[in-house]
């Protein structure tokens, strides 16, 4: 069977910036290969270029499906592939089949799928995270399989000791390490956490119910898992008004999670710092760097009020 699904070159090029010329060429091999095994057809590259390759694509099993290709033995597939299981449907996406020796997932599609990001009132907003954060967390059959959200931040702090052209991003990500390692003794539960529990893994679907999609899977206390949607809801231009909304959002998440501010805003802090490296990590220009440094300040001003 002709594939029916082929990169363009600007998709070409940019796998195999991300990803390398071996993956590439695996990806090709995998589309093929699973297209006839699993009978999938109108495959649909998703331009997002994270930890997989993302398609949309028709099931003739089960419908709207999503393929996902990851490395061989990865490690964030395998993580993510643990967690879905785990949860096994109820918030979360399910899992319609999986060949992880190769880094393969097929899971449900959600329709119609708007984002979070697209709710217009930040109250919606909030209701929605809120009522799915109360009560998600469980714990791992095996953590072993898991990264802990420790682990994490103390990883990224060492590789931000090795780069000579960001001292200022090292030295508020050394300070995160330390703030990290302390609210883990303070909550020190070992639940299995998304990871990146925002509003474009939060997405609408049957019923007006929104369904969370893309665990990274990790262990940690809950806590951990409020950050990430504080972050998203940061504007473009670091303003007082911003400062304003952020500080709403915390009073609300306060009072409906039952989670000291001051702690949310530690772990915003953490949180916004880690992702700050994260871009120098991925690549991100040293142009970047005066923006990245300038989020993570204001993440440490919140701590202040």
């Amino acid at each position: 069977m002709e594939l029916n699904y082929h990169f363009k070159p600007d998709e070409q090029d940019k796998i195999r910036r991300r990803f390398g010329k071996d993956f590439y060429e695996k990806a090709l091999r995998d589309l093929e290969v699973y297209k006839a095994s699993w009978q999938l057809a109108s495959f649909q590259l998703i331009p997002s270029y994270s930890a997989n390759l993302i398609f949309t694509c028709e099931s003739e099993k089960h419908g709207d499906a999503v393929l996902k290709i990851g490395g061989v033995s990865s490690k964030e597939s395998l993580a993510e592939f643990h967690a879905l299981s785990e949860y096994n449907g109820g918030r979360f996406c399910k899992i319609f089949d999986a060949d992880m020796e190769n880094g393969i997932i097929l899971e449900e599609r959600i329709q119609p799928g708007n984002p979070l990001r697209e709710e217009a009132s930040l109250e919606k907003r909030l209701e929605v995270f809120c009522s799915l954060h109360h009560d998600l967390h469980i714990a791992p059959s095996n953590q072993d399989v898991y990264p802990t959200y420790a682990e994490w931040v103390t990883r990224i702090t060492e590789y931000m000791s090795r780069r000579e052209d960001c001292p200022q991003l090292y030295a508020y990500m050394k300070k995160a390490e330390e703030l990290c390692l302390a609210l883990s003794e303070l909550y020190p539960q070992k639940l299995l956490l998304h990871g990146d529990l925002h509003h474009d893994n939060i997405l609408l679907g049957a019923e007006e119910e929104y369904v969370i999609i893309d665990p990274k899977g990790v262990i940690g206390d809950p806590i951990f898992d409020v950050p990430r949607f504080i972050l998203n809801e940061f504007d473009e231009e670091i303003t007082d008004e911003l400062g304003e909304k952020i500080n709403t959002i915390i009073a609300i998440l306060e009072k409906h999670l039952y989670v000291p501010g001051n702690v949310l805003r530690q772990c915003l802090y953490i949180e916004t710092a880690m992702g700050a490296c994260w871009s120098v990590e991925s690549g991100a220009a040293p142009e970047e760097f005066p923006r990245l440094i300038a989020e993570v300040a204001f993440a440490e001003r919140l701590m202040a009020n």
